[in-house]
């Protein structure tokens, strides 16, 4: 019917043309028709009819401050072989606590001290000699002073002297690095601390940089956990440290640091707060990091696991936008927890999200 009215009003157009009056009523009756035809709906901006969705919010839906973590050894060494050798002689075990300078190990330097021995005799022959051309040079000058012998002889004496002199001194030298090699062959340990793990038994091979054991110092320990860099603690705030199956339930740290350091592809930074001397934890153990709710509360953005889609290396979820239309957004993801999975990036609060994936991809 919309169609015929319009085809009626442009012969009415056409027909009157020359009339003002005629072209003021077709005019008219335009506006009328106008009137008649219904407006075009607008874009809805509420979400699709039986698609579940929810909105995001700073925070998440976890409501959660712990972040987990690691107890580390400030100071851990790892003892590795200076010098080749078979291991005749082992005497640390692991969780044995040691002194510094104690025997930990030792490796067949049966040839060191054979070279060491050596070098101590090369030592003494050149001490002798040097010590004979000290006596001549000094013969030497005298009769020189009498005019027994002329200035030609003289500095030859002095030339042998200074030879024998510098020899001793070289062999000396090689004396004393042939002791310091023959002393690597006893593996000591460089301070107070606890043997962790033994890497060798007797027999073994030991090459220079083969790992032989790991300790570590127990009055330095420390936890180390990944935080979002939009959560990372400011200067003046008090994280807390938590390893589950100690009688204290939080630990506040001696000092804590932010390392100036984001890792690209997780966007987090490490956050590591030192333990109090004594606290009874070993590397390795796992442990949480508890941040001020506030600051950390207000960073984090969470939504239900559900919602998130994998396909081989993408992971997004389904936005729905202003038109209600449900678009696919890539994101990356932080921890799970509690049915809850932390967005690093891709989203921003207040956003609405869908809850069924498949749905939202049949509705699109």
């Amino acid at each position: 019917m919309q169609a015929a009215g319009e085809e009626n009003v442009n012969f009415r157009l056409t027909h009157f043309r020359s009339t003002p009056a005629c072209l003021a009523s077709a005019l008219l009756a335009v506006g009328l028709l106008a009137a008649l035809v219904p407006p075009a709906r607008s874009a809805e901006v509420a979400e699709p009819a039986g698609l579940a969705s929810v909105v995001v919010g700073a925070g998440g839906a976890g409501r959660t401050t712990a972040y987990d973590g690691v107890v580390e050894a400030v100071r851990q060494t790892v003892v590795a072989a200076q010098v080749p050798g078979a291991v005749v002689f082992l005497q640390a075990r692991a969780g044995d606590r040691v002194k510094a300078g104690q025997v930990l190990l030792r490796l067949d330097g049966r040839a060191a001290q054979q070279q060491a021995a050596a070098a101590t005799a090369q030592v003494l022959a050149a001490t002798a000699t040097r010590d004979a051309a000290t006596k001549e040079f000094e013969r030497q000058k005298q009769l020189y002073q009498k005019g027994y012998i002329s200035q030609a002889a003289l500095e030859r004496a002095e030339s042998q002297f200074k030879t024998a002199h510098a020899q001793a001194t070289a062999q000396q030298a090689s004396a004393e690095a042939a002791r310091t090699e023959s002393g690597l062959y006893a593996v000591k340990a460089p301070y107070d601390g606890i043997v962790s793990e033994v890497s060798v038994v007797l027999g073994d091979m030991a090459l220079p940089g083969r790992a032989l054991l790991t300790m570590y110092d127990p009055a330095a320990l420390r936890v180390t956990a990944a935080v979002p860099q939009t959560a990372a603690p400011a200067p003046d705030s008090a994280p807390q440290a938590e390893v589950p199956g100690l009688p204290q339930p939080r630990i506040a740290p001696v000092r804590w640091q932010v390392l100036p350091a984001v890792d690209p592809a997780t966007h987090t930074v490490p956050l590591r707060l030192d333990l109090p001397a004594g606290t009874p934890v070993s590397p390795g153990m796992f442990a949480r990091v508890w941040l001020p709710g506030a600051a950390a509360e207000a960073a984090r953005i969470a939504i239900p696991s559900s919602a998130v889609v994998r396909r081989a290396e993408l992971t997004a979820v389904y936005v729905i936008g202003p038109e209600g239309r449900a678009l696919l957004r890539q994101v990356r993801l932080g921890p799970a927890s509690g049915g809850q999975v932390e967005v690093l990036a891709g989203l921003k609060a207040g956003e609405r999200v869908a809850l069924d994936p498949q749905a939202a991809a049949r509705g699109r």
